[in-house]
């Protein structure tokens, strides 16, 4: 990727993009093998076992209450991270390249959830969950560019990733607004009276992560226990991981935020979302039939998925390109780029996480939820390969301005 002249850096990590991709790419294709996994247990002999084994009561939280909510948390953490760093150091560092990712995350988030509440209308208490179709796999859409290789552009993969970053801060913002319940006044007071700590902790440049973890694990308690959803102490605690020591004497490879992210990502991408994928991904098919299958809560998540995502992000892109918005991605045509607004419509991870917060204690509604999602998902995922195997590498869109991400 040849960045513009006056965004090298001899200090900066010029390859830490590609290896995201690396890194992403395989842990997607894990969390493939896992979701068929889970799916097969869910409905074999050992059902039991795995249903049983998730429902245990450990210290006070259910199995997949420790994991949606702890592991999560570490997650999220790592998504923080992320964010900060594209943000302040990154492809998402100046507002030109923020832009069309921006507006296509935009669109895809408003339209996925504009088609959900027309399909599920007639049944308000399905409502709540409008999130649910909002949200991109960036694990999953990777993994399957990898298997596509070369046949992609690498700016579009970019702005994949650009775009997904993006739609991880709209899912959080999301999660703070509208899926929080029964506040507790005192210890929220008490996970604020943590984050000081942490923003002190910044401000007087401290350095040494394990002050900022072992104030993040005694917010994480606190968020848990003030009604607001545990996994946002993550968030919290990401962006007050200072970005760089001191820039003049230290490489801003070697900064706090650059450490942590790069400690946590094998870990995230390997154990934490492929056990979060076969924990929830798991649900039992018998005695499905296609009324249930065709549902209004199933059916409009899969139809929020693949069709509201892939004609938000790509009609959203398209016109603030043509309004002279934003830039082209560099040696995208039309089809790749409508390739890749598909593959958008992989929604697994966020996707379910928001369908466990939206019907909580609801087995029928979240055994639906999964259905939707991993219809929605596998259709999105199949059609973005598809498309992208075959698409032409010819007629580029006519950019307004210089292509961007090339």
């Amino acid at each position: 990727m040849d960045l513009p002249k006056s965004d090298l850096r001899p200090t900066r990590r010029i390859s830490l993009m590609r290896r995201f991709f690396d890194s992403e790419a395989s842990g997607g294709m894990i969390l493939m093998g896992v979701t068929v996994i889970a799916l097969a247990v869910a409905n074999s002999p050992l059902a039991g076992v795995y249903f049983g084994v998730l429902k245990t009561y450990i210290l006070g939280l259910s199995v997949l209450h420790w994991i949606n909510d702890a592991l999560m948390a570490v997650f999220f953490l790592l998504v923080g991270l992320e964010i900060k760093r594209e943000m302040l150091d990154g492809q998402l560092s100046t507002w030109p390249r923020r832009v069309l990712p921006g507006i296509a995350a935009f669109g895809g988030m408003v339209v996925p959830a504009l088609v959900y509440l027309a399909v599920t209308w007639s049944e308000p208490q399905l409502r709540h969950g409008w999130a649910i179709p909002a949200a991109t796999d960036i694990a999953f859409a990777l993994g399957v560019l990898a298997i596509l290789g070369s046949k992609v552009p690498t700016s579009l993969k970019i702005f994949l990733t650009a775009l997904a970053i993006l739609d991880d801060l709209g899912a959080i913002v999301i999660i703070a607004l509208f899926y929080t319940s029964d506040l507790s006044l005192p210890m929220l007071g008490l996970a604020a009276l943590c984050l000081l700590a942490l923003i002190a902790l910044n401000r007087f440049n401290v350095t040494r992560l394990l002050p900022y973890l072992v104030i993040g694990a005694v917010l994480w308690f606190f968020v848990l226990k003030s009604g607001i959803h545990a996994t946002l102490a993550g968030v919290a605690l990401a962006l007050t991981i200072p970005l760089q020591d001191k820039p003049k004497e230290t490489r801003a490879e070697d900064s706090p935020l650059h450490r942590l992210e790069h400690a946590l990502h094998g870990w995230v991408a390997y154990a934490i979302i492929p056990i979060f994928g076969f924990a929830n991904a798991g649900v039992s098919l018998s005695g499905l039939s296609l009324d249930a299958v065709f549902s209004p809560l199933p059916l409009g998540i899969a139809m929020g998925l693949f069709i509201g995502k892939q004609l938000g992000v790509y009609a959203f892109a398209v016109g603030a390109i043509r309004l002279g918005l934003a830039d082209v991605p560099a040696g995208a045509t039309r089809l790749q780029c409508y390739g890749v607004a598909l593959l958008c419509g992989i929604g697994f991870t966020m996707s379910l996480f928001i369908g466990a917060l939206a019907f909580p204690d609801q087995p029928d509604l979240n055994d639906a939820t999964k259905i939707g999602v991993l219809m929605g998902s596998l259709v999105s995922a199949l059609a973005g390969y598809a498309l992208l195997s075959v698409a032409p590498r010819e007629q580029p869109l006519k950019p307004s301005r210089p292509a961007a991400y090339s």
